[in-house]
């Protein structure tokens, strides 16, 4: 037997094709979806000061930082209540000033002391005094000032002006200034005598202190120095600021301490998400280009697992950004089991790295994230393995739980001041997490495999069971042919589980594959009573093969009307690949002497296709095996492993392999795991004895 070399294969390049161009357009929607700001919700958008936050942004982290903006505020508000800075009073100015007034005082003096005018001209002298405005009440009084208590008035006058201008005296409070120098005139002077010399200072009280700008700004630097820079902590889940509230300058460096406001070039952004993608689609090509796994070859499961990744990232995305706590709820997980529970663990691996890496990127904690999502998903699918009961659900719901709270726990713990309730929130989301995901899978997982009709470990248990209404159909209907599939089954479980391969699976498929014969039941020989007629031998090759032949696309059409999963139907349609009905075929030559040219090969093949895995391959093989067990009853172990080398070479030779990527190694295993439950169905009994009584002997 020679190794089959699948890396030499024919591609089928339809299906290339049409792989690619999904891929394409998966990677498309999802390079759309990441870089769209409905889905990154405020981190796409460009927020300034004055703008209304479109909803709820919380911390996704705990936080401590300096608040430049909360820091120049505070400075600032110190800066406004310091008051505007005066200098000193100048006593320059009031030197000045009680010149001025002694020299009117003196031309008081002059008007009084000269004799040769009138009253009426010393009241016009007063009144031209410069700088001086005495009121008429003031005047007479003036006049009739003795000299004594002149002197008493001119001294008080020259004494309060003094004590006057040595206090700050301002522009605007001149006024209030004069107003208050009655108050300060010495109660020894009588009331006429205060009024005049109220009227002798009112005129030369001016401005001392002035506006000083330098003294200001010291003043209001050493007030802005005085304020120590803020401290803005955030606790996760913190709300930096809550739906239609307006965004200050302290909401946007808070968003912006969190990575939670986008540039205003998202020129960079674009090509960092698009090189993300691109990898992430080159990593599934290659997987598809290496492996060829069974649903490769499958429109519909590719168009599937693309919807449900596009699907699962929109979701992200509109969950993910700006939360603390739910990211780590959300069952992202439960697309890792999904897949494995409808395509298998390799597939659910595969997937589950792709969806780890693209749903969290560009959110604040992206990296924790990403190990997060990696290791629950990769371990929920290893832990679920084939999905065959609800408990390997729970089991996985317990082991993605664990998974998550020891990767919570070390990205954590050393991240210095721990916030126990924090922590334990987020502790108890991972547990939610596991629940969650395991739980979605389950359920939908049930949906889409009914309405795709695909294959999954819960629907293999449930058809395979002796009382669903196609095998019930199926052991009434033909019965030979039904225990046929049972031996068939033994045989393919029992190599199956050998090779490594979905035991169940292949075991269903057997039990299945010769289903179609039900159409037509008593054309088949094994579903014939011995002494019945064998209708074949009335007929012509050709009829007799058409019919034999059909019993492939009967099959086909029960297992859909039945609602059988895709990959039956799989086993249905290729356990005869594109073999010849090599019985007929000959019958046909012996009619015609021989004589190729007269006849139709191809009326005597099937249709297959060829089998596309290890698993209809081995059905395949199985199904020839013990076919040509019953027809050739070998009596000895080396008789049964030379039949089961024979048929296996025949199916190579005749090309049915050639999909199946089996190895040497593979074949030898199939061989001798054959020959060992062949021996044991077919292996030789003891008569028994009749029911009449032996004969004494005398």
């Amino acid at each position: 037997m020679l190794q089959t070399d699948h890396t030499s294969r024919k591609k089928p390049a339809a299906h290339d094709i049409r792989a690619f161009f999904l891929l394409l357009i998966t990677g498309g929607i999802i390079y759309l979806v990441l870089v769209s700001p409905l889905s990154l919700r405020i981190t796409s958008l460009a927020l300034g000061d004055g703008q209304v936050s479109p909803q709820d942004i919380q911390a996704p982290d705990n936080i401590e930082f300096i608040s430049q903006v909360r820091t120049d505020q505070a400075r600032d508000l110190a800066e406004r209540a310091v008051a505007p800075a005066y200098t000193s009073p100048d006593q320059a100015i009031a030197r000045k000033q009680l010149t001025r007034l002694k020299e009117a005082i003196d031309s008081i003096d002059n008007i009084r002391e000269d004799s040769k005018i009138t009253n009426e001209q010393r009241i016009i002298a007063f009144k031209n005094i410069d700088r001086l405005t005495l009121s008429d009440e003031a005047i007479p009084i003036l006049i009739a000032l003795s000299d004594a208590r002149w002197d008493a008035v001119k001294s008080e006058a020259l004494r309060l002006l003094e004590q006057v201008m040595r206090t700050p005296i301002r522009e605007e409070n001149i006024s209030q200034r004069v107003q208050a120098v009655a108050a300060e005139v010495s109660l020894v002077l009588s009331e006429d005598q205060s009024k005049t010399v109220v009227g002798l200072v009112s005129p030369f009280i001016v401005a001392n202190s002035f506006f000083s700008p330098e003294l200001t700004d010291a003043a209001r630097s050493q007030a802005r120095a005085s304020i120590e820079p803020v401290t803005q902590v955030y606790v996760a889940g913190e709300y930096i600021v809550q739906r239609g509230r307006v965004l200050t300058a302290a909401n946007i460096e808070a968003l912006e301490m969190f990575g939670l406001v986008k540039s205003a070039d998202p020129t960079y952004g674009y090509i960092g998400t698009g090189a993300l993608v691109l990898v992430v689609m080159l990593f599934l090509a290659g997987y598809f280009y290496q492996r060829r796994p069974d649903y490769y070859y499958k429109s519909v499961s590719l168009l599937l697992i693309g919807i449900l990744l596009i699907l699962f990232v929109i979701a992200a995305r509109l969950i993910i950004p700006n939360r603390a706590i739910l990211p780590y709820v959300f069952p992202l997980p439960a697309f890792g089991l999904l897949v494995a529970t409808l395509f298998g663990t390799g597939a659910g691996i595969i997937f589950s790295i792709a969806i780890s890496i693209l749903a969290p990127f560009n959110a604040t904690t992206s990296f924790d994230l990403t190990i997060y999502y990696l290791l629950c998903s990769i371990v929920g699918v290893i832990s679920l393995g084939k999905g065959y009961r609800i408990w390997s659900f729970a089991w996985s719901a317990i082991v993605i739980s664990l998974a998550g709270m020891a990767v919570i726990t070390a990205y954590r713990l050393p991240a210095g001041v721990l916030d126990w309730v924090g922590y334990a929130t987020l502790l108890g989301s991972a547990i939610l997490n596991g629940v969650a995901s395991a739980s979605v899978a389950m359920l939908f997982q049930y949906f889409i495999a009914e309405f795709f009709g695909l294959t999954t470990g819960l629907r293999l248990l449930e058809i395979s069971r002796s009382d669903a209404p196609l095998l019930k159909h199926f052991l009434r209907t033909a019965p030979g042919t039904y225990q046929h599939s049972l031996m068939v089954a033994n045989l393919v479980e029992q190599a199956a589980e050998k090779l490594g391969l979905d035991s169940l699976l292949v075991r269903v498929g057997a039990l299945y594959h010769d289903v179609g014969k039900t159409t037509n039941a008593g054309f088949f020989i094994e579903n014939q009573l011995p002494t019945s007629l064998n209708p074949h031998d009335d007929m012509e090759p050709e009829v007799v093969a058409k019919i034999v032949i059909q019993h492939v696309q009967d099959g086909v059409t029960l297992g859909k009307k039945y609602r059988l999963p895709s990959r039956i139907i799989d086993f249905i349609a290729e356990h005869h690949g594109t073999s010849n009905a090599r019985y007929l075929y000959n019958r046909a030559l012996l009619s015609v002497n021989g004589d190729l040219s007269k006849i139709d090969s191809s009326r005597f093949t099937y249709p297959g296709p060829a089998p596309r895995s290890k698993e209809t391959a081995l059905l395949m093989l199985a199904d020839n095996v013990e076919a040509r067990t019953r027809s050739d009853k070998p009596s000895t172990e080396a008789e049964m492993t030379s039949l089961v080398e024979q048929s296996i070479d025949f199916c190579q030779k005749e090309g049915q392999l050639a999909n199946s990527q089996f190895t040497l190694r593979d074949l030898t295993t199939i061989t001798k795991a054959f020959v060992t439950t062949l021996t044991g169905l077919y292996h030789p009994r003891i008569p028994y004895p009749t029911t009449e009584p032996i004969a004494k002997v005398e």
